[in-house]
């Protein structure tokens, strides 16, 4: 077995077991305001996190090219108020559009 096959088990039964341990926490624990004062936004600043690293980085560099056109083309189309799927096509329409017009790689 490959030690990339074994990262990956490892990585499965990781997630397993982290799962597993927030399922088995006591409700008492996961009552107390604190918890979910930093529970409820944790989600929000994961996904941006992704989003950020995925649009701005290009290996170790930072970079602005049609993926950043594409982000702030959802952005606009969520201010206004556009539904998930319309605001994804948008957004993969802008970067592509960019792409054709060789604005940007």
């Amino acid at each position: 077995m490959s030690a990339t096959w074994i990262a990956v088990l490892a990585a499965t039964f990781g997630c397993y077991a982290f799962k597993l341990a927030g399922q088995s926490m006591p409700r008492s624990v996961l009552d107390r305001p604190v918890v979910q004062a930093i529970a409820d936004p944790l989600p929000v600043a994961l996904l941006a996190a992704l989003v950020v690293t995925n649009t701005f980085a290009l290996g170790n560099a930072l970079v602005l090219d049609a993926r950043a056109v594409g982000l702030a083309a959802a952005v606009v189309a969520l201010l206004l108020r556009a539904p998930f799927l319309v605001v994804v096509i948008v957004a993969a329409a802008a970067a592509a559009g960019v792409r054709a017009l060789g604005w940007a790689a």
